[in-house]
């Protein structure tokens, strides 16, 4: 339904093969109410495509928006960094993550950030990389935005902003972030709280 939706919209867009990507999972999607757009970014821009999903449970109403990334060291850098060999397979390290502000009021902003590591693609290769933020408040999960990306080595960081609705329960939010790439994945855990 999404697909249909998005392709109805964008369809005559046109977006490099290299900025595109999907957000994806539990709270996001036509049949939570959901409203579907993208960030349409021009050749070399720093962004990607993405569905911007509405949330379910104490994040209703809010708004996932524009993944962002950056990549900040290449893959000679990365190798280094980690004393990395080709033997060791993929890796996938995630070397930060936060909640930015950790505090937050309803009708306001909290962006996820991460920087992670990423090696073992074949020569002249990409990976197949996703990147989930599970938000979950009082053990319920609300909201699971998921980016299917395609990464050479090297280290990235990227974003997702949500805008808190109004009607936000109040306390701690907790997010894991999680990188995965093939049978690599890393996963660290942040949170933020609505005042």
């Amino acid at each position: 339904m999404i697909l249909a939706f998005m392709t109805g919209i964008f369809g005559c867009a046109s977006v490099p093969e290299e900025h595109k990507a999907t957000v994806t999972g539990a709270g996001i999607g036509a049949a939570t109410g959901a409203v579907a757009g993208a960030l349409l970014g021009s050749p070399g821009a720093k962004t990607e495509t993405a569905v911007l999903g509405g949330a379910i449970g104490a994040l209703a109403g809010g708004l996932i928006g524009k993944y962002a990334f950056d990549k900040k060291d290449s893959k000679e850098d990365t190798s280094k960094k980690y004393k990395y060999k080709t033997s060791q397979g993929i890796m996938v390290k995630i070397e930060s993550a936060s909640a930015v502000p950790q505090n937050v009021n309803p009708g306001q902003k909290v962006e996820l950030r991460m920087t992670y590591a990423l090696l073992g693609a074949p020569p002249g290769e990409m990976l197949d990389v996703s990147e989930t933020r599970e938000i979950k408040y009082q053990g319920e999960l609300f909201a699971k935005p998921k980016m299917f990306v395609n990464r050479e080595d090297g280290t990235y960081s990227s974003t997702i902003p949500i805008t808190i609705p109004s009607g936000a329960k109040k306390g701690k939010y907790i997010v894991n972030m999680t990188v995965k790439a093939q049978k690599a994945s890393d996963t660290k855990q942040v949170s933020f709280n609505v005042k």
